[in-house]
């Protein structure tokens, strides 16, 4: 194959990537927009998120779980290694239906860990394995464009399906988490029924990025397998 003339690998390759970005922009401008929409709209409760997730963590027994205050944007979080709950400033402090949300989202988390829920248990597992290869990976890569491009492919792909394995595995357990969420909010009556539509929006949007997040790595992988096919016509 001539590899100075432009052909329809090129294009391809080219149209991968922009449906990639294309994706993974539309899903965070969706949350964002989610986000900003609920966290206008009080809970009729008038509960903050840190008094819902603790009444959540209280009702299924994890007393023991600590509920802390970090800094930033939605950085919230469960820490199972730690048994930690850390809600961001306004998810903390707030009474919206965003931070309700994303409060029993965390929750949900928390009580995946103490069913000892699969996904979750293989996605803890797979943590440092996929940071552990990202890693040295990098390094690699860089070592590798010494032998030439195809060598630095092989290992970005590498590096890719290693994400894309831990992404399969990272859905699952947030649909289930945000699953458990809306049960536990419905159950303990810490919502109305007229409130559930904007909590599954939310929930449903943040769920959302990690969907488009796989979507643009396997479409990643295609792209560089594409390249590679190319190396060896």
């Amino acid at each position: 194959m001539n590899y100075g003339t432009w052909g329809y690998e090129d294009g391809l390759t080219i149209l991968l990537s922009l449906i990639g970005f294309i994706i993974v922009i539309y899903a965070q401008i969706k949350v964002n927009l989610s986000y900003a929409k609920t966290s206008k709209i009080k809970s009729s409760k008038g509960l903050s998120g840190q008094e819902v997730a603790r009444k959540i963590l209280a009702s299924n027994g994890l007393n023991n779980i600590h509920i802390v205050e970090v800094q930033g944007k939605l950085t919230d979080h469960y820490d199972p290694s730690r048994k930690v709950l850390r809600l961001s400033h306004e998810i903390f402090n707030g009474d919206s239906i965003a931070s309700v949300s994303v409060a029993a989202h965390e929750c949900g988390h928390a009580i995946q860990d103490k069913d000892g829920y699969v996904f979750m248990r293989i996605r803890g597992f797979l943590v440092p394995v996929v940071n552990f290869v990202t890693y040295i990976g990098y390094f690699v890569a860089i070592i590798s464009l010494i032998g030439g491009i195809t060598g630095y492919l092989r290992v970005s792909l590498l590096i890719i399906l290693a994400a894309v394995l831990f992404q399969l595995v990272t859905l699952p357990v947030e649909f289930d988490a945000s699953n458990r969420a809306k049960k536990e909010l419905l159950k303990l009556g810490l919502i109305d029924n007229d409130e559930q539509k904007d909590v599954k929006n939310m929930l449903g949007s943040a769920a959302l990025t990690y969907v488009a997040s796989l979507v643009s790595s396997i479409l990643n992988v295609l792209r560089i397998l594409i390249m590679l096919g190319r190396r060896d016509d």
